[in-house]
Order: C-alpha cells, then sequence, then structure tokens
C-alpha cells in the first residue's frame, strides 16, 4: 500500500462525513463537497492501487532482465537488436 492509496482512503472517509454531515444539517453545499472529495479519493485510491500492481508485476520481469544481461551480454544485445527491427518494422507498417 502507498501513499496514493491512502491518502485516497483519508480523502474519501472525509468526504463522507462531510456529506452526511451536509445532509444531516441540510447544508447542499457541504454535501456535494462531500462527494466530489469522495470522487476524488476514489481515483486516488485507484491510481495508487494501479501503482501497487505495476510494482509487483513489472518489478520482477525487470529485475530478471537486468539479471540476463548481466549473465549473457552478447544474448541481450542480439535479442535487443531482433525486438529493435521489429519494431522498426511495425512502425513502418511492414
Amino acid at each position: 500500500m502507498n501513499t496514493d492509496t491512502l491518502s485516497g482512503t483519508a480523502t474519501d472517509t472525509s468526504g463522507k462525513v462531510k456529506e452526511t454531515l451536509g445532509g444531516a444539517i441540510g447544508d447542499k453545499s457541504l454535501q456535494n463537497e462531500g462527494v466530489a472529495d469522495q470522487l476524488s479519493g476514489t481515483v486516488q485510491k485507484t491510481v495508487g492501487q494501479a501503482k501497487d500492481v505495476v510494482e509487483e508485476n513489472v518489478r520482477p520481469l525487470v529485475d530478471y532482465v537486468r539479471q540476463f544481461s548481466k549473465e549473457r551480454p552478447f544474448a541481450a544485445a542480439a535479442v535487443a537488436g531482433v525486438l529493435g527491427i521489429a519494431l522498426i518494422n511495425t512502425l513502418r507498417g511492414k
């Protein structure tokens, strides 16, 4: 769990409190502000969760590629060359 997820949860919770309080005292402005805070908090939580997923799934792959490159530099260069040519041909439409 990262800071985005924690901040998003806090913003979402404070938004729920504002919405409830606004509804209880009849303050539509406070109620609407609470709804907006909930939306903002939800978006921020989603961004934090996405960062966590990327960190958990991409980091091991990057570490593997680095290790492979250190152990087999010529094979890594050959693979990079083939991928580069494939990318160029794809971008050129071939």
